[in-house]
């Protein structure tokens, strides 16, 4: 019997204190603590490399870049927010700048009109001017803080979208439960003053990367599965969101079809936008992007990169990757694996697209910053 389906049958029988202990082995057994980078073990299709763009950034995950080339970056537990630079444009950071520290889980960053906004668990806080104060930054504005304090999938990945709002999600307070308050599993937008809050998209359990399509406008995220069906099961999830007012399942059906055994009684997959595509079980896809650059060979023109932390409770761990959604007329036709190699030392977070067409990719455990190019 594997570990994930023992800790499975334990936590139905409601050994919670053992599931905690399993948990930990096997957070101690697959987690990358105190790894080495070790670039020579990822595998990529022909033409492309990997080099480190930025390293010792501690606990680097949620990633933007601002017009004038300052890639600024969240982080979760170690409460930082970075400034990157590379002043001599040799595609190698010259210099790290601290430029918030000990906020609550600052994991999304997003910039607009020279300022840059950073998510704590239960605010957005905005900083004027940044860039011409990177070394002394500015006290930050409290834009909103009428989110919910709860740190379980509290954490933010935010973004502008196209029409000018700044996209917030609200992960589920749990692995698996119904809350009355409508917040929760949901993406939120409101205007960059903070005004106009709204729910735009429910029942997702914990996005941490959501994109545009730049042909359509319309938004795509992904959203991580709930724990203890086992191994193989449910999977992670591509979304499609053309509009607002769409309800993804979350805690009903997971996935396509999979009824929630606690609570699905009563519901019917179609009574719910079912996923664009299935991801890895377990996989934990977090950031995503379409590549929108002109470095890499025109097949991979707006198709959509994801970043898979690893699964953190499956026998077999899986994820610790870059993977790669390809489309066809708006709809997802393939999904493979991009890049590779990351199990033992790293796990991957974020990706994004730069100026001259490279892919950033952020690693929270290896602390670094990658950059894959194509000759």
């Amino acid at each position: 019997m594997s570990p994930a389906n023992l800790i499975l049958i334990m936590h139905k029988l409601k050994f919670l204190p053992v599931v905690f202990i399993f948990t930990l082995i096997l957070l101690n057994q697959y987690a990358c603590i105190n790894a080495e980078i070790s670039l020579d073990k990822i595998k990529l299709p022909k033409g492309f490399q990997i080099d480190i763009y930025a390293d010792n950034v501690k606990g680097a995950r949620s990633m933007v870049m601002s017009p004038g080339g300052t890639l600024f970056i969240g982080t979760r537990n170690i409460g930082n927010v970075y400034a990157v630079l590379d002043k001599n444009k040799d595609n190698k950071a010259d210099e790290i700048i601290t430029i918030a520290k000990d906020l609550n889980m600052p994991n999304g960053v997003a910039f607009k009109d020279g300022a840059l906004y950073v998510a704590e668990i239960n605010r957005i806080l905005r900083y004027d001017d940044i860039e011409d104060r990177l070394k002394n930054p500015p006290e930050p504005i409290i834009v909103n803080d009428s989110f919910p304090k709860d740190t379980h999938h509290g954490w933010k990945f935010i973004r502008f979208g196209p029409d000018g709002m700044l996209y917030v999600p609200v992960g589920a307070p749990c692995n698996v439960c119904e809350k009355s308050d409508k917040r929760y599993a949901s993406i939120m937008r409101m205007n960059p003053d903070g005004s106009g809050l709204e729910i735009f998209a429910e029942g997702v359990r914990n996005t941490v990367g959501f994109d545009w399509n730049p042909g359509t406008k319309e938004l795509w995220f992904t959203d991580n599965g709930r724990d203890w069906l086992g191994d193989d099961t449910p999977p992670d999830e591509l979304n499609y969101a053309p509009g607002k007012g769409l309800h993804f399942g979350f805690p009903y059906v997971h996935g396509k079809a999979i009824m929630d055994p606690d609570l699905g009684n009563g519901h019917k997959p179609e009574e719910f936008v079912p996923p664009a595509i299935e991801l890895g079980p377990h996989v934990a896809a977090l950031g995503m992007r379409f590549y929108t650059g002109k470095m890499f060979p025109e097949k991979y023109k707006n198709q959509i990169f994801i970043a898979e932390h690893g699964s953190w409770n499956r026998s077999i761990p899986i994820g610790y990757r870059v993977t790669l959604v390809e489309l066809e007329g708006n709809k997802p036709v393939k999904y493979e694996v991009f890049a590779d190699g990351w199990i033992g030392w790293g796990r991957p977070v974020d990706v994004l697209v730069m100026p001259d067409g490279a892919l950033l990719v952020s690693d929270d455990k290896a602390d670094a910053i990658y950059r894959i190019s194509y000759k």
